[in-house]
């Protein structure tokens, strides 16, 4: 299964047997499984993420359920099964926001909860912002009208409302999705925004719920590049050694180390921290 061939896929690189790595093998077994990702075509490295980690955590947590089964009784492994929804890959990625909603009738509030594992930040400007200008757009305070009108638990009816997330939960890695490709003037283009992101302690703080004890601060460990447009694109990585704390490109074939000023690129598409 896909999951098996992603762990050889992990031994091999770590092995430092080789000077690269092709991931040929776990591609094609996991696009038997998602065979929209199994063509030779252009595709999003974030739709590509999300596939990949919901595909590891439901590998990873029936391995669990069956571990449960062998050790207690038919009945309490079924229900162990039917409602454990965690795994490492929950464990180390998913976060959960809080939307804070007022209705703006009769002032009443509710919170609806929602788990992420990739948080898709808007670009708020054309030309030059940092991230910190990104998080500020994602979790500034939004007004639902028209179309976007709750349905007022209290009121009875649609109304206009208020709406305000915060991290309710804070993952171990968080993953940061610019987005770059956006609608405009009818057309969708990709953004060529550079976005500025701090190599360390990035404080969350300011988005985090009073209720929510996690840390706060993170440090960049990889960045997701794409070059080109939306018809033809090409993807890099960079990323942190974990031991030696060097940062190498990974660009297809050619795997180099490279300097720190190195790592802040206008590509920048995915940012792990």
């Amino acid at each position: 299964e896909s999951a098996t061939a992603f762990g050889c896929l992990v031994s091999d690189m770590w092995l430092g047997e080789f000077d690269y790595v092709s991931p040929e093998a776990f591609h094609s077994i996991f696009g038997k499984r998602y065979p929209a990702f199994s063509r030779r075509t252009q595709h999003d490295a974030q739709e590509f993420l999300i596939c990949v980690l919901d595909d590891l955590h439901e590998a990873f947590k029936e391995v669990r359920a069956q571990l449960c089964q062998e050790r207690q009784s038919p009945v309490a492994a079924a229900s162990t099964r039917s409602s454990s929804g965690t795994s490492i890959v929950t464990q180390l990625f998913e976060g959960q926001l809080s939307y804070r909603i007022r209705c703006l009738t009769c002032r009443a509030l509710s919170d609806r909860p929602e788990s992420f594992t990739v948080l898709s930040l808007p670009i708020p400007s054309a030309r030059v912002c940092s991230l910190q200008d990104c998080l500020e757009c994602f979790f500034q305070p939004d007004t639902l009208t028209r179309n976007n009108q709750i349905h007022c638990y209290w009121c009875g009816g649609n109304q206009d409302a208020t709406v305000k997330a915060s991290i309710t939960k804070a993952p171990q890695i968080i993953i940061f999705h610019l987005k770059r490709f956006a609608w405009q003037d009818k057309h969708r283009r990709k953004l060529s925004t550079t976005v500025c992101y701090p190599f360390s302690d990035l404080d969350l703080s300011p988005y985090i719920s009073t209720s929510c004890c996690n840390n706060t601060e993170y440090s960049l460990c990889a960045v997701v590049n794409h070059a080109g447009d939306l018809d033809y694109g090409h993807y890099t990585a960079f990323c942190k050694h974990s031991v030696t704390k060097h940062w190498y490109s990974f660009d297809d074939a050619q795997v180099t180390k490279i300097p720190d000023s190195a790592v802040q690129a206008d590509t920048a598409y995915l940012l792990f921290y």
